[in-house]
């Protein structure tokens, strides 16, 4: 076994939240959990206790709660939890009514502000009474073409406090892209933004707007968000009105909740739409709070005073992750625009600026600034920062010794993984466990994870399939307009009987931690020999040369033969020295069935607007199959360089 990166110390876990919560757990059910492992242990196997208990650890706020902690627990999907509560999502985010700051925000440099929370309950209060009025019902839906702002936030809880359902994409989709999302969950009300910066730049959003209402026929206000204008402008959007305007008529008063069922859906999410029309995933309000609310508390350590950023936009899921630190009475550090814009050391100087304690991000981004050779380690002092969070792909080994050498050496490097799929993860960070390189720290608390081998079995320290065997809060609703579940069945459950199937290839090791090797549809199959393409990134992407990584298997002569797509660092060639240093390290850190037959240079790597490369779209381009929804994609034109290459037509 390796010796870990980090370590928590005995101080550290002793204050844990994580360690005051299994003191509870000791207490009221007379258990004994030495370790997380038996903590773990526990929560799967004695599902009701745990979240019994968690809804108290956590105060969550309810009219109701009822007696039932989940019904029909042996169902997957079907299995119901608390069932007879009423209850209300916005009233979980907003227990703190004081001047201190619920929200800081960035937009880049360009714009600096901050938000109380006595200015976040008002701005609530008279939003939603505008909204009551207007006629947004429980179940309406009202949608967001919105920056990561503090008045998105604001929207989002005004909307659930109504009992509409939230959702949202962000201000860089294309007018199809939006369409082909809000245009099947027909919003009542769309919220906007007059525009946003990125890159330095200012972009306006209302150009687009005025498409996007005019194949919405169901909208029947858009309200504009101020942002590059304090008082942005209405005309020519038809039915359009200022944020100030909207409200301007209500007062500032108790907000009158409304509660439902704990299983109302709150939120609904959109799949990457890159091999079809987007999936509508409809999402509970009270299965999304318990979820994200035992991540931020127990796998995160946030909680009141916390100061917790990530860097997302608000068509990514870690959005509704990140607010959900509001039911913490955490402060959100919000961020908008290029991560790079002055330059690299922006989200550093954000942090340190405002004291962040959990600084998130993408584990593109940390291979970015290794890419880059940035050291904020020499730069910024980083004091405040304790936990630093990753997802969105797989985090390289090479990425954990950056981390460690240059950017901060006393910190818990959280790799999480998860997905829009249950708005939390399965996998991620363990405040009480150590870190070892290139390892998700272990198994998220009540998510009965297993690695599943090719006959179905339960398998450790062996790469297979990541399966969930029993019911967690946040399992969807279904999809939005599947009336009989069978799109919702087939997606998740038709692989095995009763069981969540997540579509990632895993493998547990030695440690207990975790390392994921890509998406299972994505996986290589050379010779019948599974291979997930995050292996191979590995290896590729620690040459200085190599910018940035694709692979994807190529129906050859009734096989399959691995080709890897690279770009090249600035002044690099792909020489036959190159080829051949790639292909030798490969076969010496992996296999030679991880070799690549094919090594081809290209200027761009198609990807989608969260950031994450679309293997299974080159897959269809290089077979000569059409890929039905470009619109999902932040540079759709990318794809042309994979039509028709000469080098993969023959030998």
């Amino acid at each position: 076994m390796t010796n870990p990166l980090w370590t928590p110390n005995s101080a550290r876990v002793a204050k844990s939240n994580m360690s005051a919560f299994m003191n509870m757990l000791e207490a009221d059910h007379g258990v004994t959990l030495s370790n997380y492992d038996a903590l773990h242990d526990f929560s799967v196997n004695e599902l009701e206790k745990f979240w019994d208990s968690f809804w108290k650890f956590g105060k969550i706020v309810a009219q109701t709660k009822g007696e039932r902690v989940i019904a029909d627990a042996d169902k997957m999907p079907g299995a119901k939890f608390f069932p007879d509560a009423k209850f209300n999502f916005a009233e979980n985010m907003l227990q703190k009514r004081d001047g201190s700051n619920a929200i800081v925000f960035w937009a880049e440099d360009k714009v600096k502000r901050r938000m109380t929370w006595k200015e976040l309950y008002d701005g609530v209060s008279r939003l939603s009474q505008a909204l009551r009025d207007m006629g947004v019902k429980p179940g309406d839906r009202v949608a967001g073409f919105v920056p990561n702002m503090p008045e998105t936030v604001m929207a989002m809880l005004a909307a659930t406090a109504v009992g509409a359902v939230w959702t949202s994409c962000s201000p860089d989709f294309g007018i199809n892209g939006v369409l082909d999302r809000f245009g099947q969950t027909e919003p009542k009300v769309l919220f906007t933004a007059d525009g946003y910066y990125y890159n330095g730049k200012s972009h306006d959003s209302l150009g687009r707007v005025r498409e996007i209402v005019a194949g919405l026929p169901t909208v029947e206000k858009v309200v504009i968000l101020p942002l590059l204008s304090d008082d942005p402008i209405e005309a020519e959007i038809i039915n359009s009105i200022s944020l100030d305007h909207f409200i301007a008529d209500y007062d500032a008063k108790e907000i009158e909740y409304e509660y439902t069922d704990f299983n109302h859906p709150a939120y609904i999410m959109y799949s990457s739409g890159t091999t079809g029309v987007p999936k509508c995933i409809v999402h509970s309000a009270g299965g999304v709070l318990l979820t994200q609310k035992k991540e931020h508390m127990l796998h995160c350590n946030n909680g009141l005073g916390s100061r917790v950023f990530y860097f997302t936009t608000c068509g990514w899921m870690m959005w509704n992750w990140l607010v959900a630190a509001l039911s913490c009475q955490s402060t959100l550090v919000l961020y908008d625009g290029s991560p790079f814009a002055p330059d690299a050391n922006i989200l550093f100087d954000l942090a340190d600026a405002e004291g962040v304690n959990f600084f998130g991000t993408s584990a593109k981004y940390i291979d970015a600034l290794n890419k880059a050779e940035v050291k904020p380690i020499n730069t910024h002092s980083l004091e405040s920062v304790k936990v630093i969070g990753s997802t969105g792909s797989p985090l390289v080994a090479e990425s954990f010794d950056y981390v460690y050498e240059n950017i901060k050496k006393d910190v818990q490097l959280s790799s999480l993984s998860g997905g829009t799929d249950l708005l939390g993860c399965f996998i991620g960070g363990i405040p009480t466990k150590p870190v070892y390189r290139g390892e998700i720290q272990g198994k998220m608390l009540a998510m009965d994870v297993h690695v599943y081998d090719e006959n179905g079995s339960s398998v450790e320290q062996e790469k297979g399939e990541l399966v969930c065997t029993k019911p967690f809060p946040s399992m969807p609703l279904g999809f939005w307009k599947d009336e009989d579940g069978s799109r919702y069945h087939n997606a998740y459950y038709a692989e095995y009987d009763n069981i969540w199937h997540h579509g990632d290839f895993i493998e547990v090791t030695e440690t207990g931690g975790i390392v994921v090797y890509g998406r299972s549809d994505a996986t290589l199959n050379p010779g019948g020999v599974r291979i997930g393409t995050a292996e191979i990134y590995r290896q590729v992407e620690s040459f200085a040369q190599v910018k940035e990584a694709l692979v994807i298997g190529q129906d050859w002569n009734s096989d399959v033969r691995v080709v890897l797509f690279i770009t090249l660092a600035e002044e690099a060639e792909l020489t036959e020295d190159l080829q051949q240093a790639i292909r030798s390290h490969i076969r010496q850190q992996c296999t030679p069935r991880h070799v690549p037959a094919k090594i081809i240079a290209v200027t761009d790597i198609p990807r989608t607007k969260s950031g994450k490369i679309t293997e299974l779209a080159v897959r269809d381009v290089v077979h000569g199959r059409s890929v039905k929804n470009k619109e999902s994609l932040a540079n759709p034109e990318a794809l042309d360089l994979y039509v028709n290459i000469a080098a993969l037509q023959e030998d």
